[in-house]
């Protein structure tokens, strides 16, 4: 059944359909009733179901056209990347690397393993319920190994070290995929490592854990969670699009641009003030939530967190990783 004027729209934006995509889903329908009239025009003797083919075969040849709003995808692939499971995504192959070593998150994963493992599968956590304090102090001494190590960052501000978890945002970040992928949990002031996922490690090692973790952190873990921004919009449907494209140019502003070009209804979500326009409060959101919090935490992503060079703003300085293109393959 199709969805009413007032109706929540289906594409999950939480609006109204009439505020949402009523009008491009009443564009295509103009169109293709525009190749219809013209089509029975031209063969007035077509029978209802030879008309019903030509319909059909309409709507596959316009989905599957190369549409220049979503930097040259089709909308079918479009609507794969935005709605499918992690497992049927089409256009892209993803791989586990043979060496993590450069990846914080998996690093910081396997302290929390080793941990566990060496105190026969669980160890205490603080009175908060947070990581031990020597734990922290290891996950912070290992920052000189990662590639966000060459810019420096004041200890207070560092999102790769700290004095407690709480103050340690990629470690923090880890232990949340890694409850949110079933590999730990926590009781009775304990954490613990689920009796599968110690088979796992003892048979597979850490990359047992690599697509898991990568799957919670794109499905399950919420993207808001380190930030206060007042706008909730959800940037995970679109993580492949962002993806291929920052893999393909390296460019954030490019990047920004080109996902407020294929989701305009995006900037309409977003609240402008006296400081942004809706597409530099998209820009932040990107930035943070998906460049800075997702990529950088990964180790697919170095950026220069330097934005201004004599009181004039610069163009953010990103650097392509090799964990990047080792796990991710586009085939498009």
């Amino acid at each position: 059944m199709a969805p009413g004027r007032n109706d929540p729209c289906f594409c999950g934006s939480s609006k109204k359909y009439k505020h949402c995509c009523m009008d491009n889903i009443s564009k295509q329908h103009t169109s293709i009733f525009d190749d219809i009239t013209q089509t029975v025009a031209m063969s007035p003797e077509l029978s209802l179901d030879e008309l019903n083919l030509v319909v059909q075969h309409k709507n596959t040849e316009r989905n599957n056209k190369a549409n220049a709003d979503f930097a040259g995808l089709s909308p079918a692939q479009m609507h794969n990347w935005i709605y499918a499971p992690f497992s049927e995504l089409e256009g892209v192959i993803i791989n586990t690397p043979v060496d993590l070593s450069t990846s914080p998150v998996m690093c910081y994963l396997a302290l929390i393993i080793d941990e566990a493992m060496q105190q026969g599968g669980s160890f205490k956590t603080t009175s908060k319920g947070n990581l031990p304090a020597k734990l922290v102090k290891q996950a912070t001494e290992l920052l000189p190994k990662f590639a966000v190590a060459e810019y420096s960052t004041p200890v207070s501000i560092n999102e790769f070290a700290g004095s407690n978890e709480d103050k340690f945002n990629a470690l923090h970040y880890t232990r949340i995929l890694a409850i949110a992928a079933g590999i730990i949990y926590n009781k009775s002031g304990r954490l613990h490592i689920k009796k599968t996922a110690q088979k796992q490690y003892q048979t597979h090692g850490l990359k047992a854990f690599y697509l898991p973790m990568f799957e919670a952190a794109t499905t399950k873990y919420n993207w808001a969670y380190f930030d206060s921004f007042p706008d909730d919009i959800d940037l995970r449907d679109f993580w492949v699009f962002m993806l291929w494209r920052v893999q393909s140019h390296g460019s954030i502003e490019r990047l920004i641009e080109e996902v407020a070009t294929a989701f305009p209804d995006l900037l309409l979500q977003l609240t402008p003030n006296e400081y942004h326009d809706s597409k530099s409060l998209l820009g932040l959101l990107i930035e943070s939530r998906f460049i800075n919090r997702c990529l950088q935490f990964w180790g697919f992503i170095s950026v220069d967190p330097k934005r201004f060079s004599n009181g004039k703003p610069i163009p953010i300085k990103a650097e392509m990783l090799p964990l990047l293109t080792k796990t991710f393959q586009f085939t498009i």
